[in-house]
């Protein structure tokens, strides 16, 4: 019996609240945001309708005092009110501004079918010597984009595998954010600059891969038996201890080890790369002159070993010399620790992640 006074009681409020809901008067603008909240409308939408609830309850059909409030103009107001139909909130979304008649090629199916006979019997022409053969075999002009465009549409090309790497190259190279956009900040971590060394020793080959923070002048360097994308992710990842992960940008020149698992790595550890511009040295002159002082006082001094075991233990003790005893005239003859601790106020104590 109890349960059953339950589900009574329980289906009466039901009834009853049902029946207050249908007793209420329609409120259009509550239901136009409902609405908006089912269909899941764009902030610029939702913008425009409050325009309209606004022009018709408090505004009382006022177009100048919403536009004063909203503070737009006039022209915009209208527009999307006359384009508002009271029903469809999806009008109020932004239209494509693609246009509606866009350029078409000019070239004629006539055209391109001699192209194509001209450029197989001669792969290795170029466009202007083809527009200059068209014209001694058809008689008639045409342009060199007509050809271009041709020959990048069928592919018509001496080695396509070649070409289209070529193509994927040039690509990337536009992608690339060059240094000179960097807008230079002086604190430590704001850029790494990191770049590579190339050891010839007996037939063999060596590559000492290298970083310096460019403003306090905090450097690391790793030999390794290769140059591949995998050791520069593992050196970047050994620096990225070394700094306390306070690294914001890196740079380094176009090099084959600043890809793949290097670019990775560099997305994980969320820094932003910059890249040199091609045969462009002075684009990473910190890094340089790393290198150099690097050759002068360590390798030329007979510290080169092809041992990487041996040759990285000995650079981590030349390494800890070079970051915490020797002082850079560039920093006020101070050491690269010593301006660290003032410029970033740590506290002064040696680092423990010198390792090898």
């Amino acid at each position: 019996m109890e349960l059953t006074a339950n589900l009574i009681n329980m289906a009466y409020e039901q009834y009853r609240q049902a029946r207050t809901r249908l007793l209420e008067p329609f409120d259009r603008h509550r239901n136009w945001r409902r609405q908006a909240k089912l269909l899941k409308l764009s902030k610029d939408a939702c913008r425009r309708l409050e325009w309209i609830i606004y022009y018709e309850s408090k505004a009382e059909h006022n177009a100048s005092a919403t536009c004063r409030y909203f503070n737009i103009l006039p022209k915009v107001f209208y527009t999307w009110k006359n384009r508002f139909d009271g029903v469809n909130l999806r009008l109020l979304e932004n239209k494509s501004r693609a246009p509606i008649n866009t350029r078409k090629k000019e070239i004629t199916p006539l055209e391109e079918q001699r192209v194509i006979k001209l450029r197989k019997e001669r792969l290795r022409w170029g466009k202007m010597k083809l527009k200059k053969l068209y014209f001694d075999t058809y008689g008639e002009i045409i342009s060199s984009w007509k050809i271009q465009y041709t020959i990048k549409k069928w592919k018509l090309y001496y080695h396509p595998l070649q070409n289209e790497k070529l193509q994927a190259r040039r690509k990337r190279s536009q992608a690339k954010k060059r240094i000179t956009e960097l807008k230079r900040q002086p604190f430590p971590g704001y850029l790494l600059a990191l770049d590579t060394i190339v050891i010839y020793w007996n037939g063999l080959k060596r590559y000492i891969l290298t970083a310096i923070d460019t403003t306090s002048k905090i450097a690391y360097a790793r030999m390794y038996t290769s140059k591949s994308s995998r050791t520069a992710a593992d050196f970047l990842n050994r620096m990225w201890y070394l700094m306390d992960g306070q690294v914001l940008n890196s740079l380094n020149d176009n090099g084959s080890e600043f890809h793949k698992e290097f670019e990775a790595a560099c997305q994980k550890l969320g820094i932003i790369r910059y890249w040199s511009r091609k045969r462009t040295p002075q684009d990473n002159p910190v890094c340089e002159r790393f290198n150099r002082t690097l050759k002068d006082e360590f390798i030329a001094l007979g510290n080169f070993t092809p041992d990487p075991l041996l040759f990285n233990h000995s650079l981590t003790e030349w390494l800890i010399d070079y970051s915490f005893v020797r002082p850079h005239q560039s920093l006020g003859y101070d050491t690269p620790w010593q301006f660290y601790c003032k410029t970033a106020k740590v506290l002064p104590m040696y680092s423990s992640r010198t390792y090898y």
